[in-house]
C-alpha cells in the first residue's frame, strides 16, 4: 500500500486504471473535460500493475478500477468520482488540489 500512496501523491489527480475498462475511459474523459490532467495508471499495462491492484483491493477499493486520488487522497471509484461531480464537490476538490485553477 506505501506503493499506492507514494504513486497517488506525485500528482494532483491519479487515477489508476485499466485500458479496456469502459468505465476507466469515461472517468478520464471526464477529468479531460473539466481542464486537468491527471496522471494515470493503465494497470494492464504496468509493470507491478497486479500487485497495485491487490493492494487497491486490500485497501478497501470495492473495485479495483478506477481507484481515483484528488490530493493525494483517495476519493473512490467511478461511481463516486460521478456522484462528486453531479453534487459540485469534485470541481471543489480539484481546486483545493491545486489541479483546477477557474
Amino acid at each position: 500500500m506505501d506503493r499506492v500512496i507514494k504513486l497517488a501523491s506525485q500528482s494532483a489527480v491519479v487515477i489508476f486504471s485499466k485500458s479496456t475498462c469502459c468505465m476507466c475511459h469515461a472517468i478520464k474523459r471526464l477529468f479531460y473535460e473539466q481542464g486537468v490532467s491527471p496522471m494515470v495508471y493503465e494497470l494492464d499495462e504496468h509493470i507491478d500493475g497486479k500487485e497495485i491492484e491487490r493492494a487497491l483491493m486490500r485497501a478497501g477499493c470495492s473495485k479495483s478500477v478506477p481507484a481515483v486520488f484528488v490530493g493525494g487522497k483517495f476519493v473512490g471509484s467511478a461511481n463516486d468520482v460521478l456522484t462528486f461531480h453531479l453534487d459540485g464537490s469534485l470541481k471543489r476538490m480539484l481546486k483545493d488540489a491545486g489541479a483546477l485553477w477557474l
